[in-house]
């Protein structure tokens, strides 16, 4: 689904009152286009350039510095999010989200990326934990709000590949959401947001996901259920990563946790202020953490040219 390409399209001139041919368009801001020779031909040489993430990021600096007022700025930022990305730069990924938002605001895929950093990379003792915490479940909701509104994608996308990448995108927002609600101890309302985000792309659970809600279902002494969606996360993973080892610790603690026949143990009593099940793991192993998700082009494939 990372497939859907969310660059600048095809070459070409086209008359002014129709869209070209595979231009970028989004569902009420119309297409990307460079509004002058100029300034398509900057963009045409930042992609035609071999460059290293910190180049192409210069690059495109550059070229906004140049043309302030581009809309292919939005188009380049988030290909720079894509560099940092495979170069595992979550710092810089997440800079150039926030210039991709600084333009563009409602953009759902800046807003996921930042959001997912934010959630990632707060540590419990970060003076700041709250606020960024705060900020990523603002960024994410808001994301599920633009989704359908806002997301950029080549015209001429099939249908049901724009649908798949939307149903992606809305239940990674979703899960942002349902992780802080229970690395907050609200569990109940982790419960509500894990299962609506792995509602959300029903055909392509995210083991982590499932593993979380396993989590939260088992804090609020749901055994029975828990145990349910462990041994889902274990049938979604494999044994020698660390999401299969977490799974398949959670399920094994939940066998004997209810006699080994989904019998709920009698329930603990929990101590104020600590956790409902002081047995259970707290958190999912970092390493199991999905990781945050750009379309895939370094940079746009190409630009609309200026109408004439």
């Amino acid at each position: 689904m990372a497939v859907l390409v969310t660059g600048a399209a095809a070459q070409g001139t086209a008359a002014q009152s129709q869209p070209q041919p595979g231009a970028v368009q989004s569902a009420n801001k119309g297409q990307v286009q460079a509004q002058t020779q100029e300034e398509y031909d900057a963009y045409q040489a930042i992609k035609n350039r071999a460059q290293s993430p910190e180049e192409f990021q210069k690059s495109v600096d550059d070229f906004a510095a140049k043309f302030p007022d581009s809309n292919l700025r939005v188009v380049l930022y988030r290909g720079v999010m894509k560099s940092f990305q495979q170069a595992d730069d979550p710092d810089k990924m997440m800079a150039a989200g926030l210039k991709v938002l600084a333009i563009d605001k409602d953009d759902p895929e800046a807003l996921i990326v930042v959001a997912e950093i934010q959630e990632e990379h707060t540590g419990p003792m970060d003076l700041d934990r709250e606020q960024r915490m705060d900020q990523a479940v603002s960024n994410a909701q808001h994301a599920v709000q633009t989704i359908d509104t806002d997301l950029s994608a080549p015209a001429g996308t099939p249908p049901e590949r724009l649908e798949a990448y939307k149903r992606y995108l809305r239940s990674t927002a979703l899960a942002i959401v349902g992780t802080i609600q229970y690395k907050r101890a609200q569990y109940a309302d982790a419960e509500t947001t894990l299962r609506k985000a792995i509602e959300a792309d029903a055909a392509n659970p995210d083991s982590v996901v499932v593993l979380r809600l396993a989590l939260a279902l088992d804090q609020q002494q749901k055994y029975q259920d828990a145990l349910l969606q462990a041994s889902k996360a274990v049938d979604l993973t494999k044994e020698d990563t660390d999401a299969g080892k977490a799974a398949r610790t959670e399920r094994d603690r939940l066998v004997i946790q209810t006699g080994g026949n989904n019998t709920p143990a009698k329930p603990e009593t929990p101590t104020t202020g600590a956790p409902t099940n002081a047995n259970a793991p707290s958190t999912v192993p970092a390493g199991t953490k999905p990781s945050p998700q750009v379309p895939p082009a370094t940079a746009p494939e190409t630009a609309s040219p200026p109408s004439h």
